[in-house]
């Protein structure tokens, strides 16, 4: 019985099926049956669990595989780089604009065009929509005839047409032909345009200007380009104004604001007045040049403003390459509408009839 005894004391003890979590016995007969249905579980820690007799063991799990492996005969799920996962812009950003600080975030700009007939097609839809929205666009500049408006163009430089307009009727009241403004005394003429700033260069434009008509066209203002352009004072941007709205000759008049719209809209990168207007002509047929001069400078006058366009106001944002320059939100963008577009008078004292909106006060009325 002694050695009996110490035959089973020196019996090696039964290993255990896996390293059990407190209260776990070692795996006895019932439990390997078990074991062989089951699937072995997982040891906590690091620690590899070490099955009983007669089960395969547990293949080890990479460390650091967050994913478990799928049953035989599935497909393995494909993992989503965190790059390509989608983000939601935030609000007040446009593509291919800045921040607007608007709520219309979720507006996007659309992309200028890349070819040149895409850049034609945009051009002329831009052009059927403002004429849609301005179908009463004209010249701001009241006149009678091609002397009134060539010296009140000539008088417009670095001023507004609502300035000219109320400063020109008592300039053409005494002096109402080339011939009577050319005899003028400078002084006197000086003092009737200081309202349009800049009035002794004006002074000396528009006498000189009168003079040469008198003496060189007998007071009449000549009907053509390369006769305009050799007057006192007047440039390609004046001679077509008068061109094309005193003698319906077509002309491409580039102002601040037609420069700075076609910019916005991608037709030219060009700052220069007469490349502008070489670059956007050649998108139009000649006969829609006068009439896309007044529609665009019409826009950049009461909508899209050199330093906050109105882009949540705008009619033709969904054209627009540059939308999301300015205020993008349609109840601030409302507010910075001008003239007729924002319930205001207009610039011309003497509007034409199908004009929507109100007429401008003349110099020193409250209004």
């Amino acid at each position: 019985m002694a050695n009996e005894g110490a035959s089973r004391a020196a019996r090696p003890p039964a290993e255990p099926a896996a390293a059990e979590g407190p209260g776990e016995t070692s795996a006895a007969p019932a439990r390997q049956a078990s074991a062989k249905r089951a699937p072995a579980k997982k040891a906590p820690g690091k620690a590899a669990a070490k099955k009983a007799p007669g089960t395969a063991p547990a293949k080890k799990a990479p460390g650091k595989e967050a994913a478990a492996k799928k049953a035989p005969g599935t497909a393995p799920a494909k993992k989503v780089p965190a790059e390509k996962a989608s983000v939601a812009a935030p609000a007040g950003k446009v593509s291919g604009g800045k921040a607007s600080g608007g709520k219309a975030g979720s507006a996007k700009a659309p992309a200028a065009p890349r070819t040149r007939t895409g850049l034609v097609r945009q051009a002329r839809r831009i052009n059927r929509e403002l004429a849609d929205v301005y179908p009463y666009a004209h010249p701001e500049l009241d006149f009678e005839n091609p002397f009134q408006l060539l010296v009140a163009t000539v008088l417009s430089a670095q001023t507004t047409d609502l300035r000219v307009n109320q400063t020109t009727p008592a300039l053409f009241a005494a002096y109402p032909t080339p011939e009577d403004l050319a005899a003028a005394n400078p002084e006197e003429v000086e003092e009737l345009i200081r309202p349009t700033g800049f009035f002794r260069a004006k002074t000396k434009s528009i006498m000189g200007l009168s003079a040469a008509l008198r003496d060189e066209f007998d007071g009449e203002v000549p009907g053509r380009l390369e006769d305009l352009v050799k007057l006192p004072g007047v440039g390609r941007k004046t001679a077509f104004v008068v061109l094309g709205n005193a003698f319906g000759v077509p002309g491409i008049t580039v102002d601040t604001h037609f420069g700075r719209l076609v910019r916005r809209w991608k037709w030219t990168e060009e700052t220069d007045p007469d490349k502008v207007e070489a670059a956007v002509g050649a998108l139009f047929p000649k006969s829609e040049w006068t009439m896309l001069s007044h529609r665009v400078i019409f826009h950049g006058r009461r909508i899209c403003h050199s330093r906050k366009p109105a882009c949540g106001a705008c009619p033709i944002a969904p054209l627009c390459p540059s939308y999301g320059e300015g205020e993008t939100d349609p109840e601030k963008a409302r507010k910075l509408l001008k003239y007729e577009k924002g319930g205001m008078p207009g610039q011309r004292l003497k509007p034409p009839p199908d004009y929507p909106g109100k007429a401008a006060p003349p110099l020193g009325a409250a209004g």
